[in-house]
C-alpha cells in the first residue's frame, strides 16, 4: 500500500492533536475516571479506528483494510494482558485512582515513540533480511508457550528495574500529588509516581517485543502495521479504566492470547510454503478471544488471580 508522506504527517498530527485534547481539555484536572467516562472514550477510540479502517477500504481496497483490521484486533487483544500487569503495578505502588490517568497518558506517549521506532526497525530488517521473519515467528511461538505456562508475580522488592532506578535516581520518600519530580531542601527528587511511570514504560517495551512481530505476521506494510498498532495503543487507557475492575474474571483469557501468539508465529514460520488467508487469521483470532472469555464466564475462578 503506497501512501504519500502527507498521509504519515497527517496521521501523526491527528494523534498529537487527540492527545493534546485529552490532556489539555478533558483531563486537565486530576480526577477518578468513571466506568461511564471510560466507556465513552473506548467507544470514541474504537469508532475512530473503524472509520480509519473504512478509509483504507475506500482508498486501497478490501485486502489492506482486512490486514489493518486483523492487526488492530491482535494488538487490542494483547493489550488486555498488558492491563493485567498495569493493575498489579498500580496496586503494588498504591497509586491513587485520580492520578492513574496521568501515568497512563505519559506512559502511552512514550509507548507511541518506542513502537514507532520498533516498527521502523522491523520493516527495515524484513526488507533487507527476509530470514528475520522466521526469527520473529519463533519468538512468538516461544512467547505464546511461556504465556500459557507462566504463574508469576512480576513486582516485588527484588525487581531489577526498581533496584536500578532507585540506585541511579534520587527518589522522594512519599508521593507529591500528580508530580513526577519535586524539589526538597534545594534538591531535585523524583517521586514514587515516576517509578510507576518507569514500570509502565518497561512493561510496554516487553509487550511491544511480543505484539509487533505478531502484526508483521499479518502484513509487512509499514503504514498498516504502524496505524493499527497506534490506534490500539491510543485506546488502551480507556480500556484499562473500563476493564480494571473485572479483568481478573477473564482468567482463561491468557490461554487465548497464548494461542493467538503461537498461531501467528506458526503462520509466519510456514508463510513461504503455506499461505493462510487474512480472513482465516481474523476468524481464528476473534474466535480465540471469544471462546476464552466465554469459558472464563462459564467456569469462574474461585480463588486467586491468574493474570
Amino acid at each position: 500500500m503506497d501512501v504519500s508522506i502527507w498521509f504519515w504527517i497527517g496521521f501523526n498530527l491527528f494523534v498529537l492533536g487527540m492527545l493534546a485534547l485529552d490532556l489539555g481539555v478533558f483531563n486537565r484536572e486530576a480526577h477518578v475516571i468513571s466506568v461511564k467516562e471510560a466507556a465513552i472514550w473506548s467507544t470514541v477510540w474504537i469508532s475512530l479506528s473503524l472509520l480509519f479502517n473504512l478509509g483504507i477500504y475506500l482508498f486501497a481496497g478490501p485486502e489492506p483494510a482486512l490486514a489493518y483490521l486483523t492487526g488492530y484486533l491482535i494488538e487490542k487483544a494483547l493489550s488486555v494482558d498488558n492491563i493485567f500487569v498495569m493493575v498489579v503495578i498500580f496496586g503494588y505502588f498504591g497509586v491513587e485512582p485520580k492520578y492513574q490517568h496521568r501515568v497512563l497518558f505519559w506512559g502511552i506517549l512514550g509507548a507511541l515513540v518506542m513502537r514507532g521506532t520498533f516498527i521502523g526497525l522491523g520493516t527495515m530488517l524484513i526488507e533487507r533480511f527476509h530470514a528475520i521473519l522466521f526469527i520473529f515467528g519463533a519468538l512468538l511461538v516461544v512467547t505464546g508457550l511461556r504465556m500459557s505456562l507462566r504463574d508469576e508475580k512480576p513486582f516485588d522488592e527484588s525487581n531489577k528495574v526498581l533496584r536500578i532506578v532507585r540506585q541511579v535516581l534520587p527518589v522522594s520518600a512519599q508521593y507529591h500529588g500528580k508530580h513526577f519530580m519535586v524539589v526538597e531542601n534545594g534538591r531535585r527528587l523524583f517521586t514514587p509516581l515516576f517509578l510507576v511511570l518507569v514500570m509502565v514504560e518497561v512493561t510496554d517495551l516487553i509487550f511491544a517485543i511480543d505484539s509487533i512481530p505478531a502484526i508483521f505476521a499479518v502484513t509487512t506494510d509499514p503504514f498498516l502495521v504502524y496505524t493499527s498498532n497506534i490506534f490500539a495503543i491510543l485506546g488502551l487507557r480507556s480500556l484499562y479504566f473500563l476493564l480494571a475492575g473485572v479483568v481478573h474474571k477473564f482468567h482463561f483469557l491468557r490461554y487465548g492470547l497464548a494461542f493467538i501468539l503461537v498461531f501467528v508465529g506458526v503462520k509466519m514460520l510456514i508463510a513461504d510454503w503455506v499461505h493462510i488467508p487474512i480472513v482465516v487469521s481474523l476468524g481464528v483470532i476473534a474466535g480465540a478471544i471469544t471462546v476464552s472469555i466465554i469459558v472464563s464466564m462459564l467456569f469462574p475462578q474461585q480463588n486467586g488471580f491468574e493474570g
